[in-house]
Parts: C-alpha cells; sequence; structure tokens
C-alpha cells in the first residue's frame, strides 16, 4: 500500500467512522453491505483508490463498503460482474481509463457501454514514464536514442493490452520512430514490482499506480500531462523529452448499473462528494500529482464519450486486440 493511501487511512481511523443510520430515514437504500468492485490487483491505482474511499463512504452511507478485487482482461472482468448485477445500488465499479477502449479491444466482453451509467469522473492524473533506478537510463532522449539504436529491446509495462498508458507508448513510438516491446500487467502492483526489480525497462502508470515507488526504487524520466505538474516540476513532459504532440492523463471513475435509480445515484453521490472534501482523502491524493474532479454523472458521461472517440481512433489505427 502506497504511503499517502496509509497515511489518510490512519487519519480516518482516528475520527469515528460510525453514525446514525440513515438509510432506513431516507428510503431502503442501502440494504446492507455495499460492494465497490476494483477491477485490478490489490496495489494498483484502482484497488487503492477504493480502499481510501471505503471508511469515508462507510460513515456517510451508515453500511459496511466491501471492496472486492476481480481483476482481468483490462479491467472489463470486474466491469462486467457489475454492468450485470441488479441495479439496486448495492453494487459499483471504480473504472480505470482502459474502460473506454475495451469494447474496442474485446466485442465479446459480456456487457455493453449502455449496460453502465457513469456516476462520477473521481479524479485523474498525468502518467509517468519511469525506470529502475539501476537502469541506465538518465532521461528520456537517452532511452530513444537507445529504442533507436537496438530496436525491440526496450521493454516498457503497463496495466493492460489497449490501456491509456500502452496506447501512450504506441503514439511515443509513432513519433519518434522507435520499437519497444509491450509488457501488459494485471495491475500496476505486479507491474510496479516488476519494473522496481529490474525485469522491465519501463513502467508507464500514474503515481498512484507505480505505488509510490517513484523516487525510491523508480526514476521518473517523463511526465505525460501538456504541462509539467506544479507539484513534480522537476520531471520534463514527453513533448519537451522529444515526443511532439504526445500527451494524455489516467482518470478514475465510478459506475454503476445502467438501470440505478437517480434517488440511490444521487444519494451515493452525494456521499463521494462529501468524502472528497476531506483533508485526510484530497491532501494526499493531490499530494501526489492526482486532481480530484468529483464530477457530476451527466460531466462523467461525456467525458466518457470523448475519451472513448480519442482512443477508440488509436486502437483502429494500430489494430490492437485484446489477444
Amino acid at each position: 500500500m502506497s504511503v499517502f493511501v496509509r497515511r489518510a487511512l490512519l487519519a480516518l481511523a482516528a475520527a469515528p467512522l460510525a453514525r446514525p443510520y440513515l438509510a432506513h430515514a431516507q428510503g431502503s437504500w442501502p440494504n446492507g453491505p455495499v460492494r465497490l468492485v476494483a477491477p485490478f490487483p490489490p496495489g494498483g491505482s484502482a484497488d487503492l483508490l477504493c480502499r481510501l474511499l471505503q471508511a469515508p463512504l462507510q460513515a456517510s452511507l451508515g453500511v459496511p463498503i466491501v471492496v472486492e478485487n476481480r481483476p482481468g482482461a483490462s479491467g472489463a472482468l470486474g466491469t462486467a460482474v457489475v454492468a450485470r448485477a441488479p441495479a439496486d445500488g448495492q453494487s459499483f465499479v471504480l473504472v480505470f481509463d482502459t474502460h473506454v477502449v475495451n469494447p474496442a479491444l474485446n466485442p465479446t466482453l459480456g456487457f455493453e457501454p449502455k449496460d453502465l451509467r457513469g456516476v462520477m469522473l473521481v479524479a485523474s492524473a498525468p502518467m509517468l514514464v519511469a525506470t529502475a533506478k539501476a537502469k541506465p537510463f538518465a532521461d528520456l532522449p537517452a532511452l530513444i536514442a537507445r529504442a533507436k539504436a537496438a530496436p525491440e529491446t526496450v521493454t516498457y509495462g503497463t496495466v493492460g493490452i489497449g490501456s491509456l498508458a500502452h496506447l501512450t507508448m504506441e503514439r511515443v513510438q509513432d513519433v519518434t520512430g522507435t520499437k519497444m516491446i509491450h509488457v501488459p500487467y494485471r495491475g500496476g502492483g505486479p507491474m510496479s514490482t516488476a519494473a522496481s526489480a529490474g525485469e522491465i525497462d519501463l513502467a508507464v502508470a500514474s503515481v498512484v499506480g507505480l505505488g509510490g515507488q517513484v523516487g525510491t526504487t523508480l526514476r521518473a524520466l517523463a511526465q505525460t500531462g501538456e504541462a509539467r505538474s506544479p507539484l513534480r516540476p522537476d520531471i520534463p513532459t514527453l513533448i519537451e523529452g522529444g515526443v511532439p504532440g504526445v500527451s494524455a492523463k489516467a482518470f478514475w471513475g465510478l459506475m454503476a448499473p445502467a438501470g440505478l435509480p437517480d434517488a440511490i445515484l444521487a444519494r451515493f453521490h452525494a456521499a463521494l462528494v462529501e468524502a472528497l472534501r476531506q483533508p485526510a482523502i484530497r491532501q494526499p491524493l493531490e499530494g501526489q500529482g492526482v486532481d480530484v474532479v468529483a464530477s457530476t454523472p451527466a460531466e462523467f458521461d461525456r467525458f466518457l464519450e470523448q475519451q472513448a472517440a480519442i482512443w477508440t481512433q488509436v486502437v483502429r489505427e494500430k489494430r490492437i486486440t485484446a489477444n
């Protein structure tokens, strides 16, 4: 578990978690424990954010919040579980940027985008291109020079085929005229562990997804935002490192089965807003360069449509498939 999550959970543990059970005063929901599906393994960004939200949601809703890891297929397996669940407000999923391209990657997902509705765009963040401290790459230009001199020898890890990190690195290779080897992992935890051990040359993910390894076992070569993060001003962008026109940001959002009643959606959204207002939640996230968005459901639905249009085009142009 990363440092910022441990600190946030310790701060929350010091406060009373139990509140009066308001559910019965405002209708029958929630009817027992609420399931929050993290469609990636423990240790990755989706899992860590779910666990960060777990205690404040539990306090607000007055019922247990159960975080359930359902990894596989770049987040599609866990997302399918919620897409097929009853629309009763007892199941939600925290989707990652892979969500917008999974339909293009795999037409046999077991669900369609229309089977889910947006709850909230929780946060976004630039990704980092990082390498183990023992690796010889001093900066991004040195890495690109190595990749040009020795095609298909530099390896980079992401959280899966079709992830935003994967698609961004495809664009990096197109712009720089390089060929690297993609190594997909089932989540950020396994990937950052492999990168720290030197098993791959690069790890590409948000700071959250890298599990707090940046600055300890990993060294960041570039960040993928259009401009340098004010919280990490020493890390150049891809554009500054010799990759013009390439930028992207990771994102995390909560979704529910499409038939979720508006009244339940509104109450769950309000509980999320309340959680994200707490300094014990916001400050650790923002301190790691994560932008807390806390959008409305409608804003998140529009955002997903826009992202799907942008990155599905890359999937089709590069003929990327889930296999």
